[in-house]
């Protein structure tokens, strides 16, 4: 699992647990997010993302490809729907206090697992030279060990 604030649970169907999906190019998972709970920045290597609310009121967006990286954002409520392409950093972020129900379709069968951006950049094992993202970032080295602290 990787690192999400205030999610209920997350459910995923793909290959892993039904051998049937093989060469279907589907998978199907379930989000439930507590009041405010975040998926945080991610993204799926091998598929797009159709995210669907069953309940609640998200905040959804992604970011395109370099060098323009234009954020893309709705507010969606029930029964709204939400394309993320493949590949590209997107998140998800329930806007009130109640909770919220998603259903998410991926293109493939094995979309890859999740690249937390948060999880991957600040909890390398063996760390990221802070020096490295500390350029990258254009911050002090003390923002990015404190940083890396918390992953």
């Amino acid at each position: 699992m990787y690192l999400c604030f205030g999610l209920w649970g997350f459910s995923a169907v793909n290959i892993e647990q039904i051998l049937g999906l093989i060469t279907l190019g589907i998978s199907l998972a379930r989000i439930d997010f507590a009041p405010k709970g975040l998926n945080p920045p991610h993204t799926h290597p091998r598929a797009t993302e159709i995210l669907v609310v069953q309940e609640g009121t998200l905040y959804v967006g992604f970011v395109t490809s370099n060098p323009e990286n234009r954020l893309i954002t709705k507010v969606l409520k029930k029964g709204d729907v939400f394309v993320f392409p493949i590949g590209l950093i997107h998140f998800q972020l329930n806007v009130v206090d109640g909770d919220a129900v998603t259903f998410a379709a991926l293109s493939s069968q094995n979309p890859g697992v999740v690249i937390t951006i948060p999880n991957a950049v600040f909890g390398s094992n063996p760390p990221i030279s802070p020096e490295v993202l500390a350029k990258a970032f254009q911050v002090d080295k003390n923002v990015i060990n404190y940083l890396q602290k918390q992953f």
